[in-house]
């Protein structure tokens, strides 16, 4: 009768953790991702219960006082986790990984994006901290005070592998679509996919294994194959071809390359880049050959601030020069740096890592800094906030550039944000007389937060935005664009009175679009509703320089795309093979590829949350299409990963 008596005592604290952690999994959901009632959401009980088996069974391993210390520690680390996550999706609009979690002393940079993130979620977080606070008061009548017996120890742990097991067989049998739970179990690293599939934990115990073994996502099939339904380039029928076809590649023998090669893993990677169809030179080619090059990657930058009398300058470089009505800038997991390392790499990010840091130690031979450095052009990088960030105090000297930031040679004022204008006033003089040169900025002026008593710049431009018909937080993105918009003026006149200005191709495209507003601020700055899974990352490119012959391209395309589109212009010698974007001015099937595996071609768009396609006017639903591009989707994903992960190029090229 003792040991029935004791029986629910025992595991009253087994039940308030799975209780507590599924709560928490459920608010989670309902502040971030959204969905609820989710075939995720068995998975998140199923290797929830496992998980609190785990720490049920630690819990007991000690006595009294021991015990409940230990469990109420447990409960604050989940506390502090689930709230943490809770607040960097908020701002960054995804879930932070291990990796970054290591960078947190870099994050808390951003603590005023922190507290206000924590200010406007406060709700959610008290709600969060509900159970920790519950057995703060409750918690010793709460757990029993004795050590569990050894045989009670040995049924908890078969139950930690029953339960794990359940979980697995459910995703076995859930089917292997892109954003299916088995997917995001061992094959690809999304945070929001993970999250919504298998649950906060699951997703955060997979991301320490894989930081740990080292992990690189799969593709299904054991040996990967060509999928792209092109004919390799050296087999194209030439009868009907009065001039012969001249393609954008490099003198590159793969097959004796794969000869050479003792890792089967490099000889995949051979023998897929072999297969792929390179691009053609095109009227383009060599337009710009020895112009000087100026890429800015602009910070939060929107096609919804080009306005004719607020951004002049934007406006006129727009519409004066190549006018990009169809080009997308996706968001990454890294936010900003994952941006750069799209638009400076042709290459999709690594999830879990800081891709830009972490290219660092490879050989990069395809970003412009390396590409003119080798042509003899003096080439230089700058960022106007702490040189240091994202590691770019390693990424950006690989890539090629005497770079400079804050604390390292670029002496702009320390303010939150740093201003563009001072930066270009700095930066000018140092490249302008040494041509041919390549300059490269990061900006700074466009970061959140939107509003004018925490934002230097915005408070700095207020005036110019105070009679617009906005709510105050798009005045004062507005406002932070101003500044951009006045560094690219000053930039132009500088151009101009050096008599180079019809001599500089001028490339800008933004990191991410700005997720400092809401989508309803988006909205409203847009004056129409907004898709989130397409048109929110819709956005402009830039391609400028004085005297032009205005152009309009509607193709769709995006970041990937803007190192082959400036090598070809530059009629530099690169391989199109090798980069995961297209030469945009290219005779090629347009590809714009997003983070959740979605896409857009000229035929139509592909919502991989949704699993639905919208085909364009004149274009039907076609399985095997989707299917199709699906698989060179995911190709790219993969081999993208492999390049980073394996120093790719430098086997190439060696």
């Amino acid at each position: 009768m003792k040991i029935k008596k004791d029986f629910p005592l025992k595991f009253k604290l087994l039940i308030y953790y799975i209780v507590s952690i599924f709560y928490m999994e459920t608010l989670l959901r309902i502040a971030t991702i959204g969905s609820l009632f989710s075939p995720g959401l068995f998975f998140t009980l199923i290797f929830g219960i496992s998980f609190s088996i785990i720490i049920y069974t630690i819990s007991n391993l000690f006595e009294n006082t021991t015990k409940y210390v230990l469990s109420l520690s447990f409960l604050l680390i989940l506390t502090i986790v689930f709230s943490s996550q809770l607040v960097y999706f908020k701002i960054f609009k995804t879930f932070y990984t291990i990796y970054s979690a290591g960078n947190a002393g870099q994050i808390l940079e951003f603590w005023k994006e922190a507290i206000d993130g924590i200010k406007s979620n406060i709700l959610y977080i008290v709600l969060i901290f509900i159970p920790l606070a519950s057995f703060l008061f409750k918690g010793k009548k709460i757990i029993f005070p004795k050590r569990v017996k050894k045989k009670e120890i040995f049924i908890l742990l078969v139950s930690i592998i029953i339960f794990h097991a359940i979980g697995l067989a459910g995703i076995y049998t859930s089917g292997k679509d892109i954003n299916s739970p088995y997917s995001v179990y061992f094959n690809m690293n999304y945070p929001d996919f993970s999250v919504d599939n298998l649950g906060l934990i699951t997703y955060m115990r997979l991301d320490i294994k894989r930081q740990i073994i080292g992990w690189t996502p799969k593709l299904e099939d054991e040996v990967p194959v060509d999928y792209t339904d092109q004919i390799p380039y050296d087999h194209k029928d030439s009868d009907n071809i009065e001039k012969p076809v001249e393609y954008n590649i490099m003198d590159i023998d793969f097959h004796k390359l794969m000869d050479n090669e003792n890792s089967e893993d490099i000889k995949m990677i051979h023998k897929y880049f072999k297969n792929i169809n390179p691009t053609e030179k095109n009227q383009y080619t060599g337009k710009y050959k020895d112009y000087n090059l100026i890429l800015i990657t602009a910070e939060g930058f929107s096609h919804l601030a080009i306005d004719k009398d607020i951004t002049p300058t934007l406006y006129k470089m727009v519409h004066e020069g190549y006018n990009f009505t169809n080009f997308y800038t996706p968001l990454w997991g890294v936010s900003t740096s994952d941006g750069e390392y799209v638009a400076n790499t042709s290459l999709i990010p690594k999830s879990g890592v800081w891709s830009f840091k972490q290219s660092s130690k490879n050989y990069m031979p395809f970003s412009m800094g390396n590409q003119l450095k080798s042509l003899g052009y003096t080439t230089k990088a700058y960022h106007n906030h702490t040189y240091t960030f994202y590691g770019r105090d390693l990424s950006h000297p690989n890539m090629g550039y005497d770079y400079k930031g804050l604390g390292n040679g670029l002496n702009v004022k320390a303010t939150w944000p740093e201003s563009d204008v001072e930066m270009m006033e700095l930066t000018i003089p140092e490249y302008i007389k040494n041509q041919p040169f390549h300059a490269y900025y990061m900006t700074v002026s466009g970061h959140m937060l939107y509003t004018f008593e925490g934002n230097y710049i915005a408070h700095k431009n207020r005036d110019l935005v105070k009679n617009l018909k906005y709510s105050e937080n798009v005045k004062a993105y507005l406002a932070t664009q101003i500044e951009l918009d006045k560094a690219l003026e000053y930039l132009l006149d500088e151009l101009d009175r050096s008599g180079i200005a019809n001599r500089t191709l001028i490339a800008l495209s933004a990191d991410h679009y700005p997720y400092g507003l809401e989508v309803e601020e988006m909205e409203e700055l847009a004056n129409k509703t907004i898709d989130t899974n397409f048109e929110l990352y819709k956005n402009a490119f830039i391609l400028y320089t004085k005297d032009m012959e205005p152009e309009v391209i509607d193709k769709p395309a995006s970041s990937l795309d803007i190192i082959p589109t400036i090598s070809n212009l530059m009629g530099l010698e690169y391989d199109s093979r090798l980069l995961m974007g297209r030469d945009i001015f290219a005779n090629e099937e347009p590809l714009v590829i997003f983070a959740n595996r979605s896409f857009i071609t000229d035929k139509g768009r592909y919502n991989t949350q949704t699993k639905t396609y919208t085909p364009n006017k004149g274009f039907k639903n076609d399985e095997e299409y989707i299917q199709r591009i699906s698989n060179i989707v995911n190709n790219k994903f993969f081999y993208s990963t492999k390049i980073l992960d394996t120093d790719y190029y430098s086997k190439v090229f060696k």
